[in-house]
């Protein structure tokens, strides 16, 4: 897959990163290398294969699940900014287009 400069243009802005024009060429033939790599990966038959969580078979082991720090929400909340009806209020992180 051959992404153009324009396709990592509107990709960097999506993720909000910013760089210079000069690297745009560059970007460009990596995320495409990237993305070969990954179809190449996909052509592989991995039908009879169990998905497993680890290489090896070690199962993992788990602490006690008891109590360490007592309740400090209120104590959190007075310090807090903005609170409302025990909530934290934060401003608005997501633009409309």
């Amino acid at each position: 897959m051959s992404l153009t400069a324009t396709d990592v243009k509107k990709i960097a802005h999506l993720a909000r990163l910013n760089f210079n024009e000069r690297d745009v060429t560059t970007y460009s033939e990596q995320l495409s290398r990237i993305l070969d790599f990954v179809a190449q990966m996909n052509q592989a038959d991995t039908a009879h294969i169990e998905p497993i969580a680890h290489s090896l078979e070690w199962s993992q082991r788990l602490r006690p699940d008891h109590i360490t720090e007592s309740n400090q929400r209120d104590l959190f909340q007075t310090i807090a900014p903005e609170v409302s009806a025990g909530l934290y209020l934060v401003p608005q992180v997501i633009e409309g287009e």
